[in-house]
C-alpha cells in the first residue's frame, strides 16, 4: 500500500474529507521530497503538493508522481477551490504542530469547512518501513559505522571532547551523510554520567568516553551510541561495562514482532538493577526514521504494545553514576517475524585508549 492510499485510508476511517499537511518531516514522507515553503492538500480524489517557484522545478523532477505539482498565484484560492469541489466538510491538520495562530488563520481562510485535528495519523503511518526506508537507513547507518572505525584510528587521551565530536561529524560527512541526525554527543569522565551531555573543549578524561551520533541520508536518521575506555579499565569499570552490553544483548535476543515493548525495557532493566538500581533512567528506546525519536517506544509506559515487522527501534541501555561516569551502548534494529536485523556492525567489546 503506497503512503497516500495510508492517508486516505485513515481519511475515510476518521471521517475526514481532507487533510492538510504542514509538517516538513509529514510532507516528505507523504511525497519523497524535501522543501520548506508550501502545503499538501489530500482528498479522497486528488493530491496536491502545493508550493512556490523556489522548489516547483525540483518537485517537478523528484517528488511521487502520486501528487500533482502546483504553484498557484494564489494559494488561498486554489486550496478554496479544491476543497470546494470536493465537497468537503470536514478537513484534518497536524493539532499537534500547527499553532494556535495559524490554525485561526485556517479556520477564518476556509470558513465553510470544519477543521480537526488528525491527532497521531502520520506518527502511526510512519511507525513501519517499507524496504525502500529500510535500505536508506542502512546506508546511513553504514556511514555511521564507517565514522566509528575512523574515530578509533585516530583517538588518542589527547584530544578534547570537542575534537572527537568534529572528528566523528567529518567522517560522516566525507562518507556521504547529508547531514547529522542530532548533535553528536562526545563526553568523557564524569560528563559521561550524562546521557545528553555536551561535548566540552576539555581534555578527554579517564574512565569512559561515551560517544552518540548518526547520519542522515536522503532524508532518514541513524543512531548509534560506543563507549570506550580512556586509559586502563579497572575491575569496577569492567563490570559495569559488561552489565550494560548483557542488558542489551538480552533484550535484543527477546525482541521479534509480536513482542512487548515494555517487557524488552523491564529485562534490561532488572539486569542493571541487581548491581545498579536506579542508575538507568532512560527508557531502553526510541523509533527512528525521518526523525530521531519516532514511536514507538522500548519504555515502561509502553507495557502491552506489541512490537510489528518492519518497525526501527534502538537498543540502548545505559548505567550512569552521577559525578564519576556513565556508559551507554547502542544498536539499531529492524523487527521481524523471527527476531530482528541488527544495522550496526560496529564492535562492541570493551575497547581501552591507552
Amino acid at each position: 500500500m503506497t503512503k497516500l492510499l495510508k492517508v486516505r485510508e485513515y481519511m475515510k476511517k476518521n471521517g475526514f474529507d481532507a487533510v492538510l499537511v504542514y509538517n516538513e518531516l509529514n510532507q516528505r514522507y507523504i511525497t519523497d521530497f524535501s522543501f520548506t515553503e508550501g502545503v499538501v492538500v489530500i482528498t479522497p480524489g486528488s493530491a496536491y503538493l502545493v508550493t512556490d517557484f523556489r522548489y516547483f522545478e525540483m518537485a517537478n523532477n523528484k517528488a511521487s508522481l502520486d501528487f500533482v505539482k502546483v504553484m498557484p498565484e494564489d494559494r488561498k484560492a486554489f486550496i478554496t477551490r479544491v476543497l470546494s469541489e470536493s465537497g468537503c466538510k470536514t478537513v484534518g491538520f497536524e493539532g499537534g504542530f500547527v499553532s494556535y495562530s495559524a490554525y485561526t488563520n485556517l479556520c477564518n481562510n476556509y470558513p465553510f469547512v470544519k477543521f480537526e485535528s488528525v491527532g497521531n495519523m502520520f506518527e502511526e503511518i510512519r511507525q513501519i518501513k517499507s524496504p525502500d526506508e529500510i535500505e536508506k537507513i542502512q546506508k546511513a547507518q553504514n556511514i555511521t559505522d564507517k565514522a566509528f572505525s575512523h574515530i578509533l584510528s585516530v583517538l588518542t587521551p589527547d584530544m578534547t571532547e570537542l575534537e572527537v565530536a568534529v572528528e566523528l561529524e567529518y567522517a560522516m560527512r566525507r562518507n556521504g551523510a547529508d547531514g547529522f541526525a542530532f548533535d553528536t554527543i562526545a563526553v568523557s569522565g564524569d560528563a559521561s554520567a550524562l546521557p545528553h551531555g555536551t561535548p566540552r573543549n576539555v581534555k578527554l578524561k579517564r574512565g569512559f568516553l561515551t560517544m552518540d551520533f548518526g547520519a542522515k541520508l536522503d532524508g532518514y536518521c541513524s543512531d548509534m551510541t560506543r563507549t570506550v575506555v580512556i586509559g586502563k579499565a579497572d575491575e569496577e569499570i569492567k563490570k559495569l561495562y559488561g552489565t550494560v552490553l548483557k542488558a542489551q544483548r538480552a533484550a535484543l535476543d527477546f525482541l521479534c514482532e509480536g513482542a512487548d515493548c515494555g517487557e524488552a525495557d523491564k529485562i534490561a532493566r532488572d539486569i542493571i538493577n541487581v548491581d545498579y538500581n536506579g542508575r538507568f533512567g532512560h527508557s531502553l528506546g526510541h523509533s527512528v526514521g525521518l526523525f530521531i525519536h519516532e514511536t514507538p517506544g522500548l519504555s515502561q509506559r509502553n507495557f502491552g504494545r506489541k512490537l510489528r515487522a518492519g518497525e526501527i527501534l534502538t537498543v540502548e541501555p545505559g548505567i550512569y553514576i552521577y559525578g564519576k561516569y556513565g556508559c551507554r551502548i547502542e544498536d539499531m534494529v529492524a523487527i521481524e517475524k523471527g527476531g530482528i536485523y541488527n544495522f550496526t556492525a560496529s564492535n562492541k567489546e570493551l575497547i581501552e585508549i591507552l
